[in-house]
């Protein structure tokens, strides 16, 4: 054994990398080419937005039959209006594709904190007058929520009734809710391969989904290009936690570090000096 180990060693250089996962000399050769040419995803003008977390997907998160129903139970015009800008369409992880999504028609009852008054900076903590007139207002979604009072009241017994109202979702990306009002690139939080893609619509997307956001379209057009390159899938597991032999889980920390090629440079491999004997290797590598 020590002899074979003697003759087919090679040497690792750790110097450079916080990643501990251990390299063949052609993968050290393509990784080092990569960051070489690449500037991080953490030094681009873009951000990272996590999903909407309700603490209870149940009451929140409804099919197309039940926005229905919600909208037929309202009493006027006016309340169907603010009852339907209230309901938006969602993604879950599973619904993301490479360049693409496959939306599952469900809806986001979309509540923030202190609703109908989340922009009034004189609430703190949980609002009878907030609940008064979401009530008033919304009767038709109030009824629905007030089925499931008691299961939401249990939710994080620090926050629910204390911070925010029964009613209320647990994280409504209060600093960057108008994004999912723009351009974004989705990608779910754990992936066999990473798949990206753009959606122009307005769509929310729940906590087993990112977003990246940014108000310049070239960018994210770019950043699709790469991300869902076969490149940068191996590149990505040489920095991430990986579950099992095949998934991966999206942590911003490591998907900041991605070093992706300026924007006008679109040819993946010469973009990245790759030799021949690399392109072939990771090639060899996809499935």
């Amino acid at each position: 054994m020590s002899v074979f180990i003697e003759q087919n060693h090679s040497v690792c250089d750790f110097s450079t990398s916080d990643s501990w996962v251990i390299l063949s000399p052609i993968e050290q050769s393509i990784k080092r080419k990569i960051e070489a040419v690449g500037t991080p995803l953490k030094d681009w003008d873009i951000q990272i937005n996590y999903g909407i977390k309700t603490g209870f997907n149940d009451a929140f998160i409804i099919s197309t039959e039940k926005r229905n129903e919600i909208l037929a139970n309202c009493k006027d015009e006016d309340e169907r209006q603010r009852t339907e800008e209230l309901i938006r369409p969602i993604l879950r992880g599973r619904d993301i594709k490479r360049y693409g999504y496959e939306w599952a028609n469900l809806w986001l009852i979309y509540i923030p904190w202190h609703f109908p008054y989340q922009f009034d900076d004189s609430i703190q903590g949980a609002s009878e007058k907030a609940e008064r007139a979401f009530k008033e207002q919304y009767p038709a979604v109030y009824s629905h929520m007030l089925q499931y009072k008691e299961p939401l009241s249990k939710r994080n017994k620090a926050e629910t009734g204390i911070r925010y109202e029964w009613y209320a979702m647990q994280r409504w990306g209060a600093k960057y809710w108008e994004d999912f009002y723009k351009p974004k690139l989705f990608y779910a939080d754990i992936t066999q391969k990473l798949n990206f893609c753009i959606c122009r619509d307005v769509m929310f997307c729940n906590n087993t989904t990112y977003f990246i956001a940014t108000d310049n379209e070239l960018i994210l057009n770019h950043l699709s290009n790469y991300l869902n390159s076969p490149l940068i899938d191996w590149y990505y597991r040489t920095l991430s936690v990986q579950l099992g032999e095949k998934a991966v889980r999206m942590f911003s920390i490591y998907v900041l570090e991605i070093p992706i090629p300026p924007i006008g440079q679109d040819e993946i491999y010469k973009s990245y000096k790759l030799s021949e004997s690399e392109i072939i290797y990771i090639e060899s590598k996809m499935d």
